[in-house]
């Protein structure tokens, strides 16, 4: 994840560099989901049956607190299917584990909203764009008007609450839709989420943004970055899945600061970039691990192996390891920047090419932004 308010506001008051004290997890603890989104990379139904028990869930969360994991986001499916949610979430809080929740918001109540605020640390809720787009991306009429009432009922307890939206062909013309939603609600967040092929987003790689319809996005996105800075409206904007903004920032960044770019640039290469397999990693539903959730290759299975042993060893995580400049082909192999995104996806490289270890095929920037100026 990028936190571009966040590098803001700190580098530029002089505020103490926001560190990822451990590893983060995106649990997927279900793949059974009330919608059929067009993205989705588990290719959830309402029809799947829970592979892992509770008990085992909580062994592993033991394991994984030993080997240095201090936050689960608890994701699907659509986690709130599980009837042990909550159970597994208190296990996690007991243990010193924090905990996000990112779901479609479809079974948020007036009944049951406080106990999910309060369990869990932070709130994601999926919205894709404006009625008619968002209703098409899950797959369901009506879906829309009931997540947002879900998103306006979790926010009215002033809890930490955030709408993420994944920005492809389908949904790039309500981007400027999102941010206006999150102002006029006043939603503390917003999570962008560029698309990975995998799962149903690789069945659907034709909605993958063009090279200049993801700059143009990225662009506006970092417009309102710096809007909101400069205004003191306090909404959070993150990306996901594309490293390569930082690069974009830092030179955006430096148009405005030029005194503080080095800092920047510093706090940027020791952000790291691309963490799957080093700070990030992903359990789906019947206890694969991956480096992250779109990885086509698994690195062991929990039901079969501790954590620990999965988690401390093999060829594939080492390589992945590797920092600030993991050992990437084509242009990433003369790029001076690969120390900022460390090469970007692995996961999109593989699904256009079979290589891990080729150029992200969605970096969007020029031969002169993959210089040092």
């Amino acid at each position: 994840m990028f936190r571009l308010s966040n590098l803001i506001s700190s580098v530029v008051e002089g505020k103490p560099e926001r560190v990822l004290d451990g590893s983060i997890a995106i649990w997927n603890f279900t793949n059974r989901c009330n919608l059929s989104c067009l993205h989705c990379y588990s290719k959830s139904t309402l029809d799947e049956v829970d592979t892992l028990t509770t008990e085992q869930i909580k062994k592993t969360i033991l394991e994984m607190k030993e080997n240095g994991v201090k936050f689960i986001i608890f994701s699907g499916g659509e986690p709130l299917t599980r009837k042990d949610l909550f159970e597994i979430a208190d296990f996690c809080k007991a243990n010193g584990i924090i905990t996000y929740l990112s779901s479609n918001g479809l079974y948020f109540t007036k009944g049951n909203i406080e106990r999910i605020v309060s369990t869990f640390n932070y709130v994601g809720v999926s919205i894709d764009g404006d009625e008619p787009t968002h209703d098409y991306f899950r797959g369901l009429k009506g879906a829309f008007k009931e997540t947002l009432k879900a998103v306006q009922l979790a926010n009215a307890t002033g809890a930490k609450v955030g709408i993420r939206f994944t920005v492809t062909k389908d949904t790039i013309n309500s981007l400027e839709y999102i941010f206006d939603l999150a102002e006029r609600e006043n939603i503390p967040k917003i999570y962008i989420s560029h698309l990975v092929y995998s799962g149903r987003g690789l069945d659907n790689l034709k909605m993958d943004l063009s090279k200049e319809q993801r700059r143009e996005a990225v662009e506006f996105i970092l417009d309102k970055a710096f809007e909101y800075y400069e205004t003191g409206r306090d909404i959070e904007i993150v990306t996901g899945n594309m490293e390569q903004d930082a690069i974009l920032f830092l030179n955006r960044f430096a148009q405005k600061y030029p005194h503080l770019k080095e800092t920047m640039g510093e706090r940027l290469v020791s952000w790291g970039g691309n963490s799957a397999g080093r700070k990030l990693l992903n359990i789906n539903s019947e206890g694969d691990v991956r480096p992250d959730p779109f990885f086509p290759l698994t690195v062991g299975n929990i039901t079969k192996q501790d954590f620990g042993e999965i988690w401390q060893s093999g060829e594939l995580l080492d390589q992945l390891r590797i920092y600030p400049r993991r050992q990437i082909s084509g242009i990433c192999s003369e790029c001076e920047q690969i120390d900022i995104c460390n090469g970007g996806s692995r996961s999109r490289a593989y699904a256009i090419t079979g290589d891990l270890w080729s150029e992200d095929p969605s970096c969007y920037l020029s031969e002169q932004e993959r210089r040092k100026n």
